[in-house]
Order: structure tokens, then C-alpha cells, then sequence
């Protein structure tokens, strides 16, 4: 098995899917022969030329609008969108023209497309480069919403993503892009199904439930806590629409305590839905309300960014307080 960081799996996805199947194209700003801000379409420009590695116009309505006209005309195009919260020039394209396309048409037509964006903070990227806007597409019918945290997952989640039949919105936690290295699956076929989570470790102290950038600290603080003889179960959620919820419910029902992390803001983030259905489902099995550790309802700050992020010390305060509930 290759070994490989998460912005090496990205690119070496887009590569192995674009020598697959001719009708996969990729499109952005800068992501020619620059290979993208973060490098990660890196070497295809001239692998397969400027008809399949696009460089496009600094218009993010542009970008997700030509990727729709591409979807519907037989390609299956992967859209970068170079910052998540730069999306928001082309949110009226996703939200109102590329998801409701097979609801409108009745079934006549879809749009196979992705659009990825790296988000997250812990970069020290200021609030123009640091959000995690994926409460906006969860809450969008018609869109798939994937987060993963590993680069292994990437190549699973991304070729699944490419080879759906509907759009794909995939987040890139780009803090983590080089921090983590691992071995990825070689077989062409490997795939993460779209709604399934991962268990990364099982204890019967309390659950840990997160994704995307906010894996790195909730997995630290599961170290932390097995110094304490204090044993987690840690799930990552990896898809966020549609989301896990028989093995989010199966572990909160066995365990009885559950802390939700992710460094989206506070107020109706995604683990506040995470949340209400485990509220909803299985309160009689908790021995303790879930708790949620996240970001701010403030912009993300330029400095002390990683005060903002719910770190190891912030996510052992919460099951501290489960644990004595």
C-alpha cells in the first residue's frame, strides 16, 4: 500500500478516476498548471491537458454553474472551490439550481458533480479562511454532505463521491492535509459508502462522536482520557448528509454518555441535530444530557485561533461533566 497525506490522496483520487473514466474533469481557479492553493490537483494539468483540468474565471458561480451544465450533459465534473466559505458567491447555484435538479425534472435528470472545499481552522487563516459552512448544505435537500478526517478515507470518499449519481458537497479538513500519513488502499475500486460512519475505538466510559479537522483533538483526548483508565468509544461521522445515526444511536445507548465535538459555531451546528436525535431516540438509555464542544458564535478570530477550536483540554471538561452527571 501506498503511504500517503490527505492532500496526496486527494490527488492521487482525481488521477486514478480521471484515467478511469473520460467523462471526469476537473475545474477551479488556479488549478491548471499551478495544481491548485493547496496543490492538490498537482501534476494532472499535464497528465490530461487543459480540455480536463480547467482553469477557470475567479467566479464561484461560474465554476459550480459551468459544473452543472457539465453534469447534465454526461460529465462528471469535480469543481474546487478554493476556500469553503468562498462558496457563498456560487451558493445560489448549489442550493437552488444543482440540488433541486432531480426533484424538479421529476427524475428525468441529476447532477453528478462534486465540489470540494478545504475548510476548518487551525491555520491561522483569520475568518475569511477558516470556516466550516457545512451546516448551510446539510439543511439543503437534494445535496450529499461528506467531511472525512483520514487520507485513506478521502480516496474512499471522494471516488464515491465521483462515481454518484447526485452532487456531492466534500469537505477537505486542510489542517490536516500534511499533518498525518498513512497507507491507502491500491485497489480501484475502493470506496467509503456515503453515510456510513467509522468507530475508531470502542469503551464503555463514554462516546466521542466528531469529523473532518476536530478527529485530530478528539482523538487526542481519547489518549488522554485511556491515561485516566476513562474508555472511549470514538465515532467519526465522516458523512454529514446522510448521516450514521443506527451506529451514533447503538454506541449512545450502550454507553449512556455522549460528547458531540466539531468546530463549526455553536448555535444549529450539525452536532445540535446529532444531538436532538439522540435526545429523541434513546433518552431513556442516557445516563447523562449529550454535550456538545465547539466553536464560537464569532467570527473566527485572527489571533488565537486555536483557542477558538474545541481542543483536548476543552473535550476531556466536557466528559468530565458527563461522567459526574
Amino acid at each position: 500500500m501506498p503511504v500517503m497525506n490527505l492532500v496526496q490522496a486527494v490527488s492521487y483520487t482525481l488521477a486514478s478516476e480521471m484515467a478511469r473514466d473520460e467523462a471526469v474533469v476537473v475545474l477551479g481557479e488556479d488549478v491548471g498548471k499551478r495544481g491548485g492553493v493547496f496543490l492538490a490537483t498537482e501534476g494532472l494539468y499535464d497528465q490530461f491537458g487543459p480540455d480536463r483540468v480547467i482553469d477557470t474565471p475567479l467566479s464561484e458561480a461560474g465554476i459550480i454553474g459551468a459544473a452543472l451544465g457539465m453534469s447534465v450533459h454526461g460529465m462528471r465534473p469535480v469543481a474546487e472551490i478554493q476556500f469553503a466559505e468562498y462558496v457563498f458567491h456560487g451558493f445560489d447555484q448549489l442550493v437552488s439550481q444543482v440540488a433541486k435538479l432531480r426533484y424538479r425534472s421529476a427524475g428525468q435528470f441529476t447532477a453528478p458533480l462534486v465540489v470540494r472545499m478545504p475548510a476548518g481552522g487551525g491555520v491561522k487563516g483569520g475568518h475569511h479562511h477558516s470556516q466550516n459552512p457545512e451546516t448551510h448544505f446539510v439543511h439543503t435537500a437534494g445535496l450529499h454532505v461528506v467531511y472525512p478526517s483520514t487520507p485513506s478515507d478521502t480516496v474512499g470518499m471522494l471516488r464515491s463521491a465521483i462515481r454518484s449519481n447526485d452532487p456531492v458537497v466534500l469537505f477537505e479538513p486542510k489542517r490536516l492535509y500534511r499533518a498525518v500519513k498513512e497507507d491507502v488502499p491500491e485497489d480501484p475500486d475502493h470506496i467509503v459508502p456515503v453515510g456510513r460512519a467509522a468507530v475508531r475505538r470502542e469503551g464503555d466510559d463514554v462516546v466521542l462522536v466528531s469529523y473532518g479537522g476536530s478527529m485530530a483533538e478528539t482523538l487526542q483526548a481519547a489518549d488522554a482520557l485511556a491515561e485516566q483508565d476513562v474508555a472511549s468509544t470514538v465515532i467519526d461521522l465522516r458523512s454529514l448528509m446522510p448521516w450514521d445515526r443506527d451506529t451514533v444511536l447503538e454506541h449512545a445507548a450502550r454507553v449512556g454518555r455522549v460528547v458531540l465535538v466539531s468546530e463549526s459555531p455553536h448555535t444549529a451546528g450539525f452536532m445540535s441535530e446529532v444531538a436532538a436525535t439522540i435526545s429523541e431516540q434513546v433518552l431513556d438509555h442516557l445516563l447523562a444530557p449529550p454535550t456538545r464542544v465547539s466553536g464560537a458564535d464569532t467570527p473566527y478570530p485572527y489571533a488565537q485561533d486555536r483557542a477558538y477550536l474545541p481542543g483536548p483540554r476543552r473535550i476531556l471538561h466536557a466528559v468530565q461533566r458527563v461522567l459526574e452527571y
